[in-house]
């Protein structure tokens, strides 16, 4: 009998310590044809998130699931593939009343590519142990790798359902949505374009959103303002010298939030709360950029699925395959026009990087000293240059441009 034992225990040590070397030197091989730990969890997932089913939200009635063990970035060379790498939350399309809207182009390369039914917005209710597990697979923005269940969720959970995002104007006859979206490209310097923006229905702006002594050329109109919590603190510290002292705060106006990392979760507890940030932002009270002016009906956070479905659909950067690939993400004036062209029916893009940038500064508020666009590894400019001219001559958008 005692023989017998000793064996057991021998052979379960043996199956013990295989486990944890196995578990120790995991790296670029855990893929989801070997993480059967995932195969698990998104039986259930996959089946939600499929096309041919009617979309649904998950719900916190799941079987008794823990999260999955922390995955890291330096544990992969490339990005992952994961066979639900293009499977994504979807919510009910919205049919444009509009007979001019994008969404009824021809373009058969565009048609296959967008899903109108796309979820936007990310809010409470919306996360729960299945879909981080599902989402934990994903770099951020795109996703939750490297971060815990916990302090993600104590934001998320504080962020309210939005309310409708653009609605069709009581002034707009023929049931369209005109948006300008407009980012800081030194082409709209002297461009004299400051009424045509302003003349649109709503007007998009992202990070350093300067009109002021500029509204000739860029207007003064700021409908949507995208940001993250970096851009939002940053450009605020360094735009001083051209007069941007405080964020857009036009009557009305929806604040979009790309969760670009962990940081901009404790920014929205702060900002939600009412309190100081913890962590990146310790001791900074988000709400002071508001001015007062802060209301949570007007205030949206875009969904990393949503982030994800813009880089693999629409911009797949080669830099997705090298060993910097965690680094490159859209840039978040790409995310905003993105944003704009699955809201609107009709988008006009102006200040967004053209084939001759180097003929221009890099932002049209720089006009005592000429710079240049420097092609930073985590975005891919030369990719942002073909789309925004693919999507002007398909006709999905009017790309401003000087010739």
């Amino acid at each position: 009998m005692q023989k017998t034992w000793a064996v057991f225990s021998l052979i379960l040590t043996c199956c013990v310590l295989l486990y944890l070397i196995l578990w120790m030197n995991l790296s670029e091989q855990f893929s989801s044809k070997t993480a059967f730990i995932s195969t698990l969890i998104f039986s259930q997932i996959k089946t939600s998130l499929s096309q041919t089913e009617k979309p649904t939200f998950p719900t916190e009635r799941e079987v008794n699931i823990t999260p999955i063990p922390i995955l890291y970035k330096k544990n992969f060379t490339k990005l992952p593939a994961w066979d639900f790498e293009d499977d994504y939350l979807r919510n009910e399309a919205k049919r444009p009343t509009c007979p001019k809207s994008l969404q009824n182009t021809e373009d058969p390369k565009f048609k296959e590519a967008v899903l109108p039914d796309i979820q936007l917005w990310l809010y409470k209710g919306l996360l729960n142990i299945t879909e981080w597990n599902r989402l934990a697979h994903f770099n951020n923005p795109f996703g939750f790798m490297e971060y815990k269940y916990n302090e993600v969720k104590d934001a998320v959970d504080l962020i309210p359902k939005p309310s409708i995002f653009l609605p069709v104007p009581k002034s707009s006859k023929d049931g369209c949505i005109r948006c300008a979206v407009v980012g800081a490209g030194g082409i709209l310097n002297n461009s004299k374009m400051g009424k045509e923006i302003d003349s649109h229905d709503y007007v998009f702006r992202v990070n350093g959103a300067v009109t002021r002594g500029y509204e000739e050329d860029v207007g003064n109109k700021t409908s949507v303002y995208v940001h993250t919590a970096f851009s939002m603190h940053a450009n605020i510290m360094s735009l001083k010298k051209y007069g941007f002292h405080n964020i857009p705060q036009d009557k009305g106006i929806k604040y979009v939030m790309i969760p670009e990392g962990l940081r901009d979760f404790e920014w929205l507890q702060g900002l939600l709360q009412g309190k100081e940030a913890k962590g990146s932002f310790k001791g900074v009270r988000p709400l002071k950029y508001f001015n007062g002016n802060f209301n949570e009906s007007r205030f949206f956070v875009l969904h990393p699925d949503f982030l994800r479905y813009i880089r693999n659909r629409f911009m797949p950067s080669k830099q997705m395959q090298g060993r910097y690939w965690a680094m490159y993400r859209p840039t978040n004036g790409a995310f905003a026009l993105f944003l704009a062209i699955h809201t609107c029916d009709i988008v006009d893009a102006y200040g967004y990087i053209t084939e001759d940038h180097h003929k221009y500064s890099n932002y049209y508020y720089e006009k005592l000293k000429k710079t240049n666009v420097i092609f930073y590894i985590n975005h891919d400019y030369g990719l942002e240059i073909k789309t925004w001219k693919k999507l002007h001559d398909t006709g999905i958008i009017k790309l401003f441009q000087r010739h």
